[in-house]
This record gives structure tokens, sequence and C-alpha cells, in this order.
């Protein structure tokens, strides 16, 4: 059963929230690689799941890339939570954001 990144990453408050969003990310990247052995998505569209980047190398430079999009609405006195929760959509935007 996969779990609803969106609604997890609301949910990430500190460490240990985080730790959880990882995990369950990194379970929902196994999951598609098991759903696209048997019939692959065209590479020019997302994966069954939604991933866009399925190496560790675009995933990290499209999260970088994102991050570097989006810093500008993110403040710069920022709460300690709300750090925990900006790198989680910083992850999450490397599964999707080209």
């Amino acid at each position: 059963m996969s779990v609803d990144l969106d609604e997890l990453l609301e949910r990430v408050t500190d460490e240990q929230s985080f730790i959880e969003f990882v995990a369950a990310l990194g379970a929902d990247f196994s999951r598609e690689r098991a759903l696209e052995k048997p019939t692959p998505s065209s590479p020019y569209e997302a994966g069954a799941s939604g991933w866009e980047n399925g190496s560790v190398d675009t995933f990290l430079d499209a999260a970088a890339a994102w991050a570097v999009a989006t810093s500008k609405n993110s403040p710069v006195d920022a709460a300690a939570s709300d750090v925990w929760q900006r790198c989680a959509e910083i992850l999450l935007a490397g599964k999707f954001y080209e």
C-alpha cells in the first residue's frame, strides 16, 4: 500500500518525522521501479508513480534546482520545524521537478 507523500510531508515537524518521510519517499521510488520493470513508461513522461527522475544524480539535481527556484518564497528566519519540512519539500521535488 502506498503512502500519500504530500500528506506525510504536511506532518514533518522534526528529525524523526523527516526520517519517516525520507523512508516513505524511498519506498515510493522502490514501488515505482517494481511497477516499471515489466512495462516501462516512455522516457519522455513520468513513471507509474510520478517519478520524473530515476537516478540519484538527476533526482538530486532536480531537488537542488527546485530549491533554488523556490528559495525566494522561503522565509529566512524559519522555525526549526519549518526547516525540517523545507528539507522534506526539497527532496519531494526531486521526484517531479525537471
